[in-house]
């Protein structure tokens, strides 16, 4: 019965991640629940306005920074940010441009590259 119900729910930390929220940044009475996917699924369609500004405005956890910025989440690391960063500090480090978003978004941007020209490739084996 029990893996019936986990499969109903999930823990705060996970549906955060599917929001793709920052999860200290969500109230108390979510973090400290459990949410169903009727829950997530209705978040997902009409979100709180607490939803509504964490997505705004942040914090942002690091795999939305390393989107918001183009570049990897170890590009992030590499870079020097390890915590969630909210909109207006994105939007600083995209305006500042340091040496290290500029070489990691060039590295993404060759990591694509290659993504794709491996898909070409294989796609032509198949036909």
């Amino acid at each position: 019965m029990k893996s019936h119900q986990s499969a109903q729910t999930m823990k705060p930390a996970t549906a955060a991640k599917k929001l793709g929220v920052y999860l200290p940044a969500t109230p108390a009475e979510f973090q400290e629940g459990v949410v169903s996917r009727a829950e997530l699924d209705e978040f997902q369609a009409n979100p709180p306005q607490w939803l509504q500004d964490l997505r705004n405005n942040g914090p942002h956890p690091r795999p939305v920074v390393a989107a918001r910025l183009g570049v990897s989440i170890a590009g992030l690391a590499r870079g020097g940010v390890t915590e969630a960063l909210t909109t207006e500090q994105i939007e600083a480090l995209r305006q500042d441009q340091p040496e290290w978003l500029e070489k990691e978004r060039a590295t993404q941007a060759e990591v694509r590259k290659e993504t794709a020209r491996i898909k070409e490739k294989n796609q032509a084996k198949q036909d």
